[in-house]
């Protein structure tokens, strides 16, 4: 029952993002001998997913390393990945297009850090480890500026890089504020939690009601099946009248 729950909570998580299309953008491969040309034919591109103030920053860091890019529609359970193709060597980072800049921005330098700590390390470390936790914080200080992000996420941002998790949402302070910076898909849409206690919402598509609080998260009941589920009070929602 545990697991079940803990799986469910995961999935449930996962949505936040999830109320744009899932069709892939398109894609943009860079490759060593050419390199050079298709990072500045790209680059206009590029600009249209981050900050302006960034983009130079993004294309440099692009024209350092001979990765594929691949910018993708939304996906329910990841936000951005890198991968090595271990026969033939090829190292491909994608990210979610459906992200504002702002998150499109954090996202490209997670993944490129777990690039520059690949090429040290290899496997020998883990994942999210204080090495690619270093590699991060190395990448993202040039960005922690009014310049490239608003006050509102700067600040949580600024937090949440003193010891960066492998998910952006542990955050709750950073989620939030990212989030605000959506595009609005409805006039009732909301963060959880604000909304009140026994009020009813549409999560992914789902009616529930919020129950109660534990913590960062709530308690709230599906109405279609009856069962409960923890929700993240950073979850965007509709409010049902």
């Amino acid at each position: 029952m545990l697991l079940f729950v803990s799986l469910t909570v995961t999935v449930l998580l996962l949505c936040l993002w999830a109320n744009k299309g899932s069709s892939v953008l398109h894609k943009v491969e860079v490759v060593r001998e050419d390199r050079n040309k298709a990072v500045s034919r790209d680059k206009k591109g590029l600009q249209d997913y981050v900050p302006a103030a960034a983009a130079d920053y993004c294309v440099e860091l692009w024209r350092k390393h001979n990765f594929t890019l691949y910018i993708k529609g939304n996906r329910k359970t990841k936000l951005g990945d890198f991968r090595v193709d271990r026969t033939g060597g090829k190292i491909s980072i994608s990210v979610n297009g459906t992200l504002n800049p702002y998150a499109f921005l954090i996202t490209y330098l997670h993944e490129v850090a777990h690039l520059h700590t690949w090429q040290q390390y290899r496997s020998r470390v883990k994942p999210h480890g204080g090495e690619w936790q270093q590699q991060f914080q190395r990448l993202m200080l040039p960005m922690l500026s009014a310049d490239v992000f608003p006050a509102d996420i700067l600040k949580p941002l600024k937090k949440y890089m003193q010891a960066p998790a492998a998910a952006t949402a542990s955050s709750q302070p950073l989620w939030i504020a990212l989030r605000a910076h959506d595009e609005k898909t409805s006039e009732n849409a909301l963060f959880l939690s604000q909304i009140p206690d026994g009020y009813k919402f549409k999560f992914c598509q789902t009616v529930y009601q919020k129950v109660e609080v534990k913590r960062t998260r709530a308690l709230c009941q599906n109405m279609e099946n009856g069962r409960r589920y923890l929700i993240s009070t950073a979850a965007q929602v509709e409010l049902v009248a």
